[in-house]
């Protein structure tokens, strides 16, 4: 028997599986003690401020991968999607649902009619590299980023 597996929208209840799967992706990208942010904050702003959206993917019924994003603005091209999180757990991947994750939020940035989807990814990142790469997208080592904390 095979396993059930969907890709929806987050709705409330799922905000403390996704903070989960930020918590993992940040022990991956080795700082696990920079999420401050909660389940709580979390739900107020996907759910009730709606200051960013999230789709998650469920196998079996357990929440097992996200992708959180949000509308952002250039100047340069108009309204544009940033991908903030992508991320399914190790023992998922390999299955397709990455790609069909992914696939899910190009079809939402077009159904939103933005004109570019951004999102940073780790240089010494080379799975994550060679996913992005694979699905068409262009890697631009020419920006650097910026960023300060209040």
């Amino acid at each position: 028997m095979g396993e059930e597996r969907i890709i929806r929208r987050a709705v409330p209840g799922d905000e403390v599986a996704i903070m989960g799967l930020v918590q993992e992706l940040a022990e991956y990208e080795k700082e696990p003690d920079a999420v401050i942010n909660t389940p709580e904050n979390l739900a107020v702003d996907l759910f009730e401020d709606k200051i960013c959206d999230c789709f998650v993917v469920e196998i079996d019924g357990v929440v097992r991968g996200m992708a959180l994003y949000y509308i952002s603005y250039s100047t340069w091209k108009g309204r544009c999607l940033y991908l903030e999180d992508l991320y399914i757990q190790p023992e998922c991947r390999q299955g397709g649902l990455g790609q069909e994750l992914f696939s899910k939020l190009l079809e939402e940035a077009k159904e939103l009619g933005v004109k570019r989807m951004d999102w940073q990814v780790l240089e010494w990142n080379e799975p994550a590299i060679k996913f992005y790469e694979k699905m068409g997208a262009t890697l631009d080592p020419e920006w650097w980023n910026g960023r300060m904390f209040f």
